[in-house]
């Protein structure tokens, strides 16, 4: 009898029958495992997206918002020291830094509104107040109480303390603006003076906290445009006056986060 020949196919070394993968297929197939390999980013372009969002946080503090921390009792209780402010520079408009432009804002300021603002007797500082008297108006304060175009003035945001009152020379400057004309008798008082007519252009500012505040009372009217914005408000809260250590982990005000300035 003959030999039997032995059929079948013959498949490639050390694996199962199936075509030969082609030199494209095998790049193709490497492609699908790993993906296209990422380009790594150059020094230069690490350095300029830094850059890049550096620019757009300088722009938003200088031209959008603001942040403002009150060391100071003169707005209490509607703000409180170790309260953060969050300030709507939108509102007033903002200067352009190192010129003498400014940016128009979409509002104008209103009687009550709370804003940040320079004052005039000291270029180094930022404060807050309210704002109770517009270009037109006539006030005055008798025995603590608020008079605007002759009609008292109804304030709960407002608060005293049972100290003494007494004149101010710092306040005489009201002579010039006194209803009638100056008269060289006023001797206004803080918690009496007036009335005041306010000039066109000119707006009067007073701290909440009336018996401690370093307000229009003393250094005068306010121009338009030295406000900064419109405190909008309080983002983090904590009691800065603790005598415990950590304050600003220890007494968090949770109950003032997210309150609005009004």
């Amino acid at each position: 009898m003959g030999k039997r020949r032995r059929t079948g196919r013959k498949g490639p070394p050390g694996g199962s029958g199936g075509r030969r993968k082609s030199p494209s297929n095998a790049a193709g197939a490497e492609r699908g495992k790993g993906g296209d390999r990422a380009r790594r980013s150059t020094p230069a372009e690490w350095t300029r997206s830094v850059l890049t969002g550096v620019a757009a946080v300088l722009l938003l503090r200088l031209f959008v918002f603001q942040t403002f921390f009150i060391d100071s009792g003169s707005m209490r209780n509607t703000l409180l020291i170790g309260d953060f402010v969050y300030v709507n520079r939108l509102a007033m408009g903002s200067p352009v830094p190192f010129t003498g432009l400014r940016i128009p804002g979409y509002a104008e300021p209103r009687r009550g509104d709370v804003l940040v603002f320079d004052p005039p007797h000291d270029d180094t500082l930022t404060v807050v107040k309210r704002l109770v008297g517009m270009p037109g108006d006539t006030l005055e304060m008798r025995d603590r109480v608020l008079y605007l175009n002759g009609r008292p003035q109804d304030e709960p945001h407002v608060v005293h303390a049972p100290l003494p009152d007494g004149f101010s020379p710092e306040m005489l400057w009201q002579r010039d603006v006194l209803l009638g004309g100056p008269r060289e008798d006023y001797r206004p008082t803080r918690d009496t003076w007036g009335p005041l007519v306010i000039p066109g252009g000119r707006y009067f500012m007073m701290g909440d906290y009336r018996s401690d505040s370093l307000d229009s009372r003393y250094w005068g009217l306010l121009e338009r445009w030295r406000f900064l914005g419109r405190a909008a408000f309080i983002y983090f809260s904590y009691d800065r006056e603790s005598p415990r250590p950590f304050p600003w982990i220890r007494e968090v005000r949770g109950s003032r986060i997210g309150d609005r300035v009004r």
